[in-house]
C-alpha cells in the first residue's frame, strides 16, 4: 500500500485522512504534520494516525501531499528539498501555486501534480480539479485520481485552467452559503422562525443540487421549469436582475479568478 504524507492537517487535510481511512487504508500506511501539538495529538486519538515533521513524513512517504496555506509554502519546500527521495509524488493542494513552483524547489524530475479541491471534501463531496506537472504522467494522475476519489469528484483539467477552477469551484461553496444566508435573513423578515427559515432554505438547495446532478436538462429548463407566467417566481427573478445579481457574481468569479493568480506570482521565488 502506498504510503501517504499529509503536510498540514487543517480541515481540508483532516478531511483527506479520514476520507483515506473510510476507503480503507490502513493509518500506518498515513502519516501527517501539524505544528499545533495539541491538534496533532487530538487528530492521531480520532484518526489512529500518527503525526511527524515534515522530513521525517517526507523521507518515507512514496504521494506527498502539499496542505499549508500559500503563505507559508516556501519553508515547507526548503524542507522538502532535502528529504524527498527520487521518484516521490509532490500533490499540491495550495491554491494559487503552479507546479513550475514546486518543481523548481525540489530536486530535479520530481512529479508534481497540483489540485484544487473544495471544502465539501469535509462531508465526502468535494470537487477536485487535477493537473500534471511537467515530470508528471499518467500513472501519477491515475494514483492522485484514486486518492481524491476517496473525498468526492474527481476532473482533469490543463494546469492554465487551475486559476479559473479556483474561482468557480474552490471558492464555490462560499457563494452558495452566501445566498443561503440571505435567504435566511429573509425568511425572518417575512416573519419566519429561524429554523423553520433554515429547513426550508437547507433542504430546498440540496434537492436542487440534486436535480442539477441527476438531470440532463439546462440549469436555464429547470429555472425555467419553477417559473410560472405572471406567478411569484418571476417577479423574483425580475427583481434579481433588476439588482445585477447575475452581473455581480461574474464580477466575483473574476476577482477570485485574479486573486489566485496574484497567490501565484507572490510566491515565486525573487
Amino acid at each position: 500500500m502506498t504510503r501517504i504524507a499529509v503536510l498540514g492537517a487543517g480541515k481540508i487535510g483532516e478531511a483527506l485522512l479520514a476520507g483515506l481511512l473510510g476507503a480503507g487504508r490502513q493509518p500506518e500506511d498515513l502519516t501527517f504534520t501539524e505544528r499545533h501539538p495539541e491538534r496533532a495529538a487530538d487528530l492521531t486519538a480520532r484518526l489512529g494516525v500518527q503525526s511527524a515533521d515534515v522530513t521525517t513524513a517526507a523521507a518515507k512517504a512514496e504521494v506527498v501531499v502539499v496542505a499549508v496555506k500559500p503563505q507559508d509554502i516556501a519553508p515547507v519546500l526548503a524542507e522538502l528539498n532535502a528529504a524527498v527521495r527520487p521518484g516521490t509524488l509532490v500533490v499540491s493542494l495550495c491554491a494559487g501555486l503552479p507546479t513550475a513552483l514546486f518543481e523548481g524547489g525540489l530536486p530535479a524530475g520530481t512529479p508534481v501534480v497540483r489540485v484544487m479541491p473544495n471544502t465539501p471534501m469535509l462531508v465526502g463531496e468535494a470537487m477536485s480539479a487535477v493537473s500534471a506537472g511537467s515530470h508528471a504522467s499518467e500513472e501519477h494522475l491515475a494514483t492522485v485520481e484514486e486518492m481524491l476519489g476517496a473525498v468526492g469528484r474527481v476532473v482533469r483539467v490543463p494546469e492554465s485552467q487551475q486559476d479559473a477552477v479556483t474561482a468557480l469551484s474552490g471558492s464555490g461553496p462560499a457563494y452558495f452559503f452566501f445566498l443561503v444566508e440571505a435567504m435566511i435573513d429573509a425568511g425572518i423578515l417575512l416573519g419566519l422562525p429561524r429554523a423553520v427559515v433554515a429547513d426550508l432554505i437547507v433542504q430546498s438547495a440540496f434537492g436542487a443540487a440534486r436535480m442539477l446532478r441527476e438531470s440532463d436538462d439546462h440549469p436555464v429548463l429547470l429555472r425555467e421549469a419553477v417559473t410560472s407566467p405572471a406567478g411569484t417566481t418571476i417577479a423574483a427573478i425580475r427583481e434579481l436582475e433588476r439588482h445585477g445579481v447575475r452581473a455581480a457574481l461574474i464580477d466575483a468569479i473574476e476577482a477570485a479568478r485574479d486573486r489566485s493568480v496574484e497567490l501565484g506570482r507572490s510566491a515565486e521565488p525573487r
